[in-house]
């Protein structure tokens, strides 16, 4: 699992690699003359949980390979997330009608992926938490962005189903979005022939 950095880790890790590529191994005391020791131990913090460097032995490291950094940017790290949650949520809307039409439509690709949570306005903080320690890009009713992001719907309150693993929004609330734009129509008619 790769995320993304800040451009101050991004240039220490292209020092690395161009010194080093994937097959020596490097020291924090590379940054020594460059920056301070508590800005040294952050880079080198925040490189290794987000995977771009790998521990080597106690004081020695290595560069992850950028193809693989890169390809994992796009990794689905969401539904993992979601499923260890400790709070109520459900797919809603767009990705409820994905779940219950068992993905005869779906609305993702590793460019584009959004997820629709609602959950309770209450716990709105814990999920806005809970995402941005993950590097999730989230936003509350609307936004976008490259790769998965997530869209809180929060709510006073709901009811939910569980399918495949997941909280989903009730079929009989799926039916009715899907019924609201044609664009769901293929979905809508396979639930309706899969549920009745």
């Amino acid at each position: 699992m790769t995320v993304e950095i800040p451009q101050y880790c991004m240039k220490a890790y292209a020092l690395f690699f161009s010194r080093h590529k994937t097959a020596d191994e490097f020291r924090q005391s590379d940054l020594d003359w460059l920056v301070s020791a508590s800005m040294r131990k952050k880079i080198f913090s925040l490189l290794l949980r987000a995977g771009w460097i790998r521990k080597n032995s106690w004081d020695t490291y290595m560069c992850e390979d950028p193809a693989k950094i890169v390809v994992g940017l796009f990794d689905f790290r969401v539904p993992g997330i979601i499923k260890n949650s400790k709070r109520k949520y459900a797919l809603t809307g767009l990705s409820a009608i994905e779940v219950w039409s068992d993905y005869s439509y779906t609305q993702r690709g590793k460019e584009k992926s959004p997820y629709f949570l609602k959950v309770l306005k209450k716990d709105l903080n814990y999920w806005k938490s809970l995402f941005n320690r993950n590097s999730i890009p989230n936003y509350v009713n609307e936004g976008m962005n490259i790769g998965e992001y997530v869209i809180l719907a929060p709510a006073d309150r709901f009811d939910c189903a569980e399918k495949d693993g997941f909280n989903v929004d009730t079929l009989k609330e799926t039916l009715k979005a899907a019924k609201s734009n044609k664009i769901f129509e293929y979905a809508y008619n396979y639930m309706r022939r899969k549920y009745g």
